[in-house]
């Protein structure tokens, strides 16, 4: 499920349905499904005031409820977003939200505005597409723990992208300015463009690559940091024909201790894709060396 759900209701809640959303999340942690006492507790209100604030996000599709041994209740991916879209327009970094820039597997992005007007990207992590699995195996971030939620594995995917992003954007890399990050969610500046995969022709190919290359090499030299996703899906072309690279919730450091192979993969991914498309000139062990920063230029 997007987020246009949870953006289209979200100004329909009151602040007491936000408190039993956030007792439901406390209780998560503790219960696949959190019975009723712990969200009247952990919500703060009068036990006879949670039933009703229930049984409407439950009819709003926020929450779902369970019957087994006892009556329990977990929050649905549009009540998760809409705790986190609370947090950041009390908080005062949104304001308004516009259309969906892209929904994938693994996020959701949104056209949003500040209170101050300023155009932005909102990014929710949704880890819980892909099999439990499938996610452990992919992001080293999830640690060792045996049992991690669609909530925690989200929560901890923003939580990396938006660690990155702060380390990327001063250090001069093309990624989008990191503005506020809460539970599942990275707020940013705007992404405005077309991901190079749908272009079927540029007018420099070899340019482009030589950018990308830099990008990849400010990355590691300066900054320290290792995509070790990259490919032609998380590399956005602006409308001024440079390019923005997304989707850092997988990076890696120098010190990893697959961190050279990683980098290596990343570098093998750009340029067979765009030796086999745009039949590029630069040689792949001259692009191998100018990434890890051993030689000047290419």
């Amino acid at each position: 499920m997007s987020a246009e759900l949870a953006v289209r209701i979200f100004k329909s809640l009151e602040n007491e349905d936000f408190r039993v959303l956030m007792g439901v999340e406390l209780g998560m942690f503790r219960h696949a499904y959190v019975p009723f006492k712990e969200i009247a507790i952990f919500s703060e209100l009068p036990q006879a005031r949670v039933p009703f604030h229930l049984e409407k996000l439950e009819r709003l599709e926020l929450i779902q409820r369970w019957a087994g041994p006892y009556t329990g209740y977990v929050l649905n991916t549009a009540g998760y977003d809409c705790l986190a879209i609370h947090a950041m327009v009390k908080a005062g970094i949104l304001e308004a939200f516009g259309n969906a820039l892209g929904v994938g597997k693994e996020a959701d992005v949104y056209d949003a505005l500040t209170p101050k007007g300023e155009r932005v990207a909102v990014k929710f992590h949704r880890l819980g597409r892909i099999s439990f699995r499938q996610t452990r195996r992919m992001r080293g971030y999830a640690g060792e723990r045996r049992h991690i939620s669609w909530l925690y594995q989200s929560r901890l995917a923003a939580g990396k992208e938006f660690q990155a992003l702060k380390i990327l954007y001063p250090a001069g890399v093309t990624v989008p300015n990191p503005i506020a990050h809460n539970r599942h969610m990275v707020v940013m500046g705007l992404i405005e463009g077309t991901q190079l995969a749908n272009f079927f022709e540029l007018p420099n190919p070899d340019a482009m690559l030589r950018e990308i290359l830099l990008n990849v090499r400010t990355a590691y030299v300066k900054a320290g940091i290792i995509h070790a996703d990259l490919s032609e899906f998380n590399v956005i072309v602006k409308p001024d024909g440079h390019v923005l690279i997304i989707d850092w919730p997988q990076y890696v450091t120098k010190d990893h201790p697959n961190a050279r192979s990683l980098l290596r993969r990343d570098i093998l991914n750009f340029y067979t894709y765009f030796q086999r498309k745009y039949k590029v000139k630069t040689k792949l062990p001259k692009a191998l060396k100018y990434a890890e920063g051993k030689i000047g230029k290419i």
